[in-house]
């Protein structure tokens, strides 16, 4: 006799934890199931999460609700399992010219960039940093400790019978008229939020998937650093005496091995921000998610209604999961239409 679920998600990284968390508050019963692998992109990211990315610091897309509802997600899913794994930590970010500090002067003005500036320092902050013109310190941001995020909501699915650690095979998944059945369970809808497994999906490959692999640096340093400092690289305390160094981006090599290129990269972008000594760890590497046009692959797929996805997070994880959960949590539940610039059907040309 089959399990029944009103949905099985095949993935517990960023993606399948927010969007089963959403499902079990709607009351919906859920079956994740996951190999709990050692290495995913999930569990080796920084965590980092900032409302002003990119090279010309602008502000990120739907930061004025991804940031509010990222924040009262994290911080309710805490009180419930009891646990910490969120940390604010305002992000500094160096001036190289006088003019960058008149500029973000100007922006702190603005009623675009206000909420997301906490001040701009005139001058040197850190006797450290590289920052003889100041710099802007950026609020919303901080990091999520995800290894520990998964973790302790792993725990909580066990405990609620929503999770089962096992090899998932999709040739095995078995399409009915309004259902799916997998080996000993059946569910109305399946959701892969399998992170790059998907690119191997018979269901999703044709997707326009972009994998970007991106390496971190682990240290010791005698540091009074209470922002995260961010040009180039970020560095970021994670305990006493220990701090995280990343990130690059490699579209080429799209293993899992650390290398001696991305090393000296980092570490000479370093060298640029700040001036400090420190011993090397470890160093780790993973392959982000990323897509064609940088937004997520969230919806139905063209041909079987009962097989959905959640995917496509690429570098902003943390930030993008909570919100586009509760959205596509919304759209299966036949509450709202998933907004184009997420939904798959943006690509059905390509299947």
């Amino acid at each position: 006799m089959a399990k029944i679920y009103d949905y099985v998600l095949v993935g517990q990284g960023l993606a399948g934890s927010a969007l089963a968390y959403h499902l079990l508050e709607r009351g919906k019963t859920v079956m994740v199931i996951d190999n709990n692998a050692k290495i995913t992109s999930s569990k080796v990211a920084a965590g980092l999460f900032n409302p002003i990315t990119g090279r010309k610091m602008v502000k990120t897309w739907k930061a004025d609700v991804l940031f509010p509802y990222l924040k009262d997600y994290y911080t309710s899913l805490e009180e419930k399992l009891d646990a910490q794994f969120l940390f604010h930590m305002s992000i500094y970010r160096p001036f190289i010219s006088l003019e960058e500090q008149n500029e973000w002067m100007g922006k702190s003005a603005s009623d675009e960039y206000s909420q997301f500036i906490t001040k701009v320092h005139q001058k040197q902050l850190y006797d450290f940093s590289k920052d003889v013109y100041g710099g802007v310190e950026l609020g919303f941001s901080g990091y999520l400790d995800i290894p520990n995020y998964l973790e302790v909501f792993k725990n909580f699915l066990i405990s609620t019978n929503s999770f089962w650690e096992h090899d998932f095979v999709p040739t095995k998944v078995q399409l009915k008229n309004d259902h799916i059945t997998y080996e000993d369970i059946a569910a109305k809808k399946m959701i892969f939020c399998d992170g790059l497994k998907s690119t191997q999906n018979p269901y999703f490959s044709w997707l326009p998937f972009r994998p970007v692999k991106g390496e971190i640096i682990q240290m010791s340093a005698n540091l009074e650093l209470n922002h995260i400092l961010n040009r180039g690289v970020f560095v970021i305390k994670k305990g006493e005496s220990f701090y995280e160094v990343g990130s690059n981006y490699n579209n080429k090599e799209l293993d899992l091995e650390p290398t001696t290129e991305a090393r000296e990269e980092i570490l000479g972008k370093l060298t640029d921000l700040a001036d400090f000594e420190y011993d090397v760890i470890h160093q780790k590497a993973g392959v982000r998610p990323a897509t064609l046009d940088r937004r997520p692959f969230i919806g139905t797929h063209p041909e079987f209604e009962t097989i959905g996805i959640f995917n496509g997070l690429g570098t902003k994880g943390v930030s993008l999961s909570p919100y586009f959960a509760k959205h596509y949590v919304d759209y299966l539940e036949g509450e709202q239409e998933l907004i184009p610039e997420v939904n798959i059907s943006r690509y059905f040309s390509l299947y």
